[in-house]
């Protein structure tokens, strides 16, 4: 794995996951020995996508952010979906439900749900390392039907200004 790849993973709590030329989510993450794991499904974060790549074994975009909040780094990943038999899940699925926040239920019942219910995915990064730009990867917000327009302040009287 690229150093700076590895050094940004172990760091990683956010990182952004895209498919294809989709829009990237922010997903929240966990490494562990030079993977990311996150878990998706009912009751937990919702990545569209996420379920089709992995069963269809699509390559993913990842995106890391530095310390100071900004994208760090940009790679192509491997998903690969864990089920509740596996060694790897018994090792990584207690890890991840206690470091969930605000998880209803005890950390085994969390990996219990988590088992009927859910997946937690394996992202592996892959080579070659994209290429590294200063160009900025924002983009305008998606559109919402939560959005309202904003409105000018009613103001009875004229307000003047300070003498």
């Amino acid at each position: 794995m690229h150093p700076l790849v590895e050094e940004a993973a172990k760091k990683a709590a956010v990182a952004w996951l895209g498919f294809g030329d989709g829009p990237a989510y922010a997903v929240w993450c966990m490494p562990l020995d030079g993977k990311l794991y996150i878990v998706t499904g009912p009751g937990e974060q919702d990545v569209p996508g996420l379920v089709d790549a992995v069963e269809a074994g699509l390559p993913a975009r990842l995106t890391l952010r530095g310390d100071h909040g900004g994208s760090i780094v940009t790679f192509t990943a491997e998903p690969r979906g864990l089920h509740g038999n596996d060694t790897e899940w018994e090792t990584v699925a207690p890890q991840l439900a206690g470091k969930r926040l605000n998880a209803i239920g005890t950390t085994d019942e969390v990996v219990a749900r988590w088992a009927a219910e859910c997946m937690i995915v394996a992202i592996t990064p892959v080579a070659p390392l994209a290429e590294l730009d200063a160009t900025t990867a924002a983009a305008p917000p998606r559109p919402t039907p939560a959005t309202r327009e904003t409105r000018r302040p009613f103001r009875l009287h004229r307000v003047r200004g300070a003498r």
